[in-house]
């Protein structure tokens, strides 16, 4: 089964979200930025993965946005 999703997030500094989040990607999620928007792209073959994936992936995007709101003052 191949599974395939896209979170898009809007951020007041989305590249500089995209850049924190990026290096945390796995080889199967693609991320990036468009107007004020982050858009990653996820993929996988186990449901479990993909959601552990995503799990992480919103977690670091929390860090993220706080890094880059905090950073911009």
């Amino acid at each position: 089964m191949q599974i395939d999703g896209v979170i898009i997030t809007v951020h007041r500094h989305p590249a500089c979200v995209a850049q924190a989040i990026y290096p945390d990607n796995l080889s199967s999620m693609k991320t990036v930025v468009a107007e004020n928007r982050v858009k990653t792209t996820i993929a996988g073959t186990q449901l479990r993965s993909v959601i552990a994936s995503v799990d992480d992936y919103l977690m670091n995007l929390a860090i993220a946005e706080e890094t880059c709101q905090y950073g911009s003052r």
